[in-house]
């Protein structure tokens, strides 16, 4: 069974990467199921029900988020509605939406997604790893498929995650920084890890951000406004081989894909 998990796709150049080269990549590997990084979806920060369904209409199957989910207010209803959208599990539970959630592949076994907010350097949630202990025990009743998307800053955090779930779960993978790590391996106990899946957006970019206003913001510490930036776009993430019976992984690549000229 083949897994697709896509980092943080960035504002309409990472949206239009995902719908050209999603389609290609399914029917080049034969993947089952595509799960996607959505949170900066919509103009480079946040997500609404339109890019949402935009993704969802393009291949991806399940979408994860972060911090920026909360952006746009009227992606709030729309949380309680869709759970193939998920907002990080380790939100206060009075938090709207789904945090973890099973869905169908279309090889046949059904794939749980727990996403996770992590706390160092980051906004205060809840303990992300109390969170993975108690969704990753009830996602266990349904399926032994079960992939983590880790959002978080710190490289530590995400790297203690996935010695945390190691046979616990079948992938950990981070997103957050924008930045894709080399570090892809199984774990020993049968848990597929990559600190960062990278991603997916304009590459001639500071993180998917038009280069001169951050530069300035660095020269000067005065506020500027961010616009996302245009060229050399790129698909990053990674591809997952794991046995559906047992959940266990059994590769795991680095993917990197050029759209466009």
């Amino acid at each position: 069974m083949k897994i697709l998990l896509i980092g943080d796709v960035v504002g309409a150049p990472g949206r239009d990467a995902v719908k050209a080269l999603v389609p290609i990549l399914k029917a080049r590997h034969r993947i089952d199921f595509v799960i996607v990084n959505c949170e900066n979806i919509a103009a480079g920060a946040g997500v609404t029900p339109k890019t949402a369904e935009e993704l969802l209409s393009a291949g991806a199957d399940m979408l994860t988020s972060g911090q920026h989910i909360w952006r746009y207010r009227e992606i709030i209803p729309f949380l309680g509605q869709e759970p193939r959208l998920l907002r990080p599990a380790n939100y206060p539970p009075a938090a709207p939406g789904f945090g973890a959630y099973v869905y169908n592949s279309r090889h046949g076994a059904p794939v749980g997604v727990l996403n996770l907010l992590g706390r160092v350097f980051m906004e205060p949630v809840d303990d992300p790893f109390r969170a993975a202990d108690r969704w990753v025990e009830e996602l266990r009743k349904k399926t032994p498929v079960i992939l983590v998307d880790m959002h978080a800053e710190a490289t530590s955090e995400k790297v203690a995650m996935g010695w945390y779930l190691d046979g616990r779960v079948s992938a950990v993978v981070g997103t957050h920084t924008h930045i894709q790590t080399a570090d892809e391996r199984i774990l020993p106990k049968g848990t597929a890890y990559l600190t960062d899946l990278g991603m997916t957006g304009p590459y001639d970019s500071v993180i998917g951000r038009e280069v001169e206003p951050v530069l300035g913001r660095f020269l000067t510490g005065l506020p500027s406004r961010y616009d996302v930036a245009k060229g050399n776009v790129l698909l990053c993430g990674a591809l997952v081989e794991l046995d559906p019976n047992t959940g266990k992984a059994l590769k795991i690549e680095r993917v990197r894909e050029r759209f466009g000229e």
